[in-house]
């Protein structure tokens, strides 16, 4: 028996175990990094130059000079942070290794903090080319505007690891014929999450449902730091209490999923 798990369920060597497998796997493939930024860098330039235009033509741009850059990077960080969780536990589908996984002392929840981990390394290496070039070609920073949007930054995170863990606990239960709701399925939340409006633009019946997503509140948050120069601690409260419920919902979404898969023997089969 592990000695990290004869006083404490849970295993950090298994967890970083996890951690440095997926590391060695982005490292050693200069295809899977490239891709990691291609995007994030693509839409910030454009979002960028869109930004230059509406600064001479629209008053609401003009007052917040770069709050179109700040909604893409924090839309790319949210995207980023649930497309690279389920990526790790797609690779392992891939390659055949999830019977491997489970035959070991590793256990599902290690699995799921291990991916938070390399959910977070993915994305900051995804996002940092396209934070620099912010930087460099429109003299923006999300990061000076101080702990407000740090604080709503993390939470974007939380709330893409719980849409992975619905996510992965699709394809555990439907099979590998449904991975591609890995990269749809976080735009159903895109109308609905106010990145590039208020969330008084939506009629009042979509509002409601609006204010059930965490990423909701932090581009309101985001539009209040940036426009009004304030830090709105209600918004945030509210981020990180619908934020409980998606990870509270998620994790029991899949733990139904990956315990009906374990019993019926998919993980040794997993297809189609």
């Amino acid at each position: 028996m592990d000695r990290s798990t004869r006083t404490f369920p849970l295993s950090p060597r298994r967890i970083f175990g996890m951690v440095r497998r997926h590391f060695y796997l982005l490292r050693g493939s200069l295809p899977r990094i490239l891709e990691m930024a291609y995007w994030p860098t693509v839409q910030m330039v454009i979002w960028g130059f869109v930004t230059q235009f509406f600064m001479g033509h629209s008053s609401w741009v003009a007052n917040a000079a770069g709050i179109l850059i700040g909604a893409v990077l924090l839309w790319d960080l949210l995207f980023r942070s649930q497309i690279g969780f389920s990526m790790c536990f797609l690779e392992e589908m891939w390659s055949r290794n999830l019977g491997h996984l489970f035959v070991s002392p590793l256990r599902p929840y290690e699995l799921i903090i291990s991916m938070m981990l390399i959910s977070f390394l993915r994305g900051v290496v995804g996002l940092l080319p396209s934070w620099i070039l912010a930087f460099v070609f429109f003299e923006f920073s999300i990061f000076s505007y101080g702990v407000g949007i740090v604080a709503f930054f993390s939470c974007l995170f939380v709330m893409g690891w719980g849409l992975g863990m619905a996510v992965i606990a699709l394809v555990l239960r439907f099979g590998l014929g449904a991975e591609s709701l890995a990269w749809v399925a976080i735009f159903a939340f895109a109308p609905i999450s106010a990145v590039y409006y208020p969330v008084s633009t939506l009629p009042e019946w979509l509002q409601v449902v609006a204010w059930c997503t965490p990423s909701a509140y932090v581009f309101e948050g985001m539009r209040s730091v940036m426009i009004d120069g304030i830090f709105r601690q209600d918004l945030l409260v509210g981020a990180i209490f619908v934020n409980c419920v998606y990870l509270c919902l998620g994790a029991l979404i899949f733990a139904w999923s990956f315990f009906g898969a374990r019993q019926h023997g998919k993980l040794l089969q997993m297809g189609e």
